[in-house]
């Protein structure tokens, strides 16, 4: 009769809870699907007094984490704290150290650690899983390491945090600003205690990071991403995109080019009527580009108890069935440093700008663009009250770096009123 499958659990919040209750539920279909059973050794919190909805007691409880992930008892370490260090990485490194197998769902430890971490685990013959650290219950993961393995990924991109985008769609529906939507964010408890990993992108980042290695054979490297927040987007921002049939979405994006590895987490305008322009609310969607696939869309719910627990179970179950995959889907020490792209793909650009009501001002800025190479496809210059005009742009296809060297340039114009707004439009 094979052995149980048994599982030490650190990290009780809302996941943590969320697997105990899917492996209480379904137990017996787990077995039936992976002919073996599943259970529960022991678990590890930072409070053991605190109520969590579900029924603890047939479980032993250590204090200590990384005692829990050394245990004769666990078969496989579920890390469910989070945290790039302390604990968790401690705790990890513990149970790879001893043999165990890892199921994780910690996108920060992973983008910034992941490369070591994956080394040891394959040195001692150990798995290092990480399906839910990506887009909650869509499977990312499995969809590059196993379904798409035989295709060259062209691209990657997709909305991979759920807060920015109710921020940007509550914006959109209810014409309200971003200050007033964050502050709704905020009280429904979307955002994280330090509310920059979401609004800032780093949250999306991290996320990014994983799905590039995979997707490049290349070893985690998030410090080259570049990153900007939805924190400068306005209500005229969003009515203008629309306008103009898009819509605006935090969006990141992996491509190997020429030049390198390009990762970058940033707005971006996507038409309205294409599968990213039409994502509503708090859900997430990972579209996958391929040689011979052609595009793969996934749409889900990108985090909560039930489709993060999913993801976390569908690693554990794997495992159960004795699937074994590389952490990044090829072996860790064939993972090459990625050569990161020093400027991005060309791409026409949305550039809003509030400029000095004087005659010849948007002549200036013309001229500037114009000087930089690139070329105006739309203008619109809107009425106005006071003493600044604001002015719309779109350009044709320009690179990133051609556009900060013209904004740069702009400075010494003295015909803006406030720093420009540039927002890339993305081809999807």
């Amino acid at each position: 009769m094979t052995k149980p499958l048994r599982l030490g659990i650190a990290g009780l919040g809302t996941v943590g809870a969320g697997v105990v209750k899917i492996v209480q539920t379904h137990a017996d279909l787990m077995t039936s699907r992976t002919g073996r059973t599943v259970t529960i050794s022991a678990v590890s919190a930072r409070s053991k007094s605190r109520d969590r909805g579900v029924d603890l007691t047939a479980y032993d409880w250590e204090d200590d984490p990384v005692t829990l992930a050394t245990r004769d008892d666990v078969d496989v370490f579920v890390e469910l704290m989070g945290g790039e260090d302390g604990p968790a990485k401690a705790a990890t490194e513990a149970a790879i150290a001893a043999g165990k197998d890892v199921v994780t769902a910690n996108k920060a430890m992973l983008a910034i650690h992941g490369q070591e971490l994956a080394e040891a685990a394959e040195a001692q013959g150990a798995c290092l899983r990480f399906e839910a650290a990506v887009a909650g219950g869509i499977p990312a993961i499995k969809a590059l390491t196993e379904s798409l393995a035989g295709n060259e990924i062209t691209r990657v991109m997709g909305v991979m945090n759920g807060t920015c985008n109710y921020i940007l769609t509550r914006m959109q529906d209810a014409g309200l600003d971003y200050q007033t939507v964050f502050g709704e964010a905020e009280a429904l408890g979307y955002l994280e205690a330090d509310p920059t990993l979401d609004v800032g992108g780093i949250d999306a980042g991290h996320k990014l990071a994983l799905l590039a290695a995979i997707a490049y054979g290349t070893q985690v490297d998030f410090g080259a991403m570049a990153i900007e927040g939805i924190e400068r987007i306005s209500i005229e921002d969003i009515e203008q995109a629309a306008d103009m049939g898009y819509r605006i979405k935090l969006l990141g994006v992996a491509q190997m080019t020429g030049r390198g590895l390009e990762t970058r987490m940033s707005p971006c305008l996507v038409p309205a009527t294409s599968p990213l322009g039409q994502l509503e609310n708090a859900t997430n969607m990972i579209v996958l580009e391929g040689d011979s696939v052609g595009q793969i869309v996934l749409r889900g719910a990108g985090a909560g108890e039930g489709p993060t627990a999913s993801a976390v179970l569908s690693d554990v179950l794997d495992l159960a069935r004795g699937i074994r995959v590389s952490t990044f889907g090829r072996p860790a020490g064939e993972l090459v440093a990625a050569r990161s792209a020093v400027s991005t793909a060309p791409a026409p650009f949305y550039l809003r700008f509030a400029l000095v009501d004087k005659p010849g001002a948007l002549a200036k800025i013309a001229t500037v663009l114009g000087d930089a190479g690139i070329s105006i496809d739309r203008m619109r210059q809107y009425g106005h009250e006071d003493t600044t005009a604001p002015v719309l742009i779109v350009t044709h296809k320009t690179t990133r770096t051609a556009l900060d060297e013209a904004l740069a340039a702009m400075d010494g114009t003295g015909v803006l009123a406030g720093a420009p707004v540039a927002i890339r439009i993305e081809e999807v």
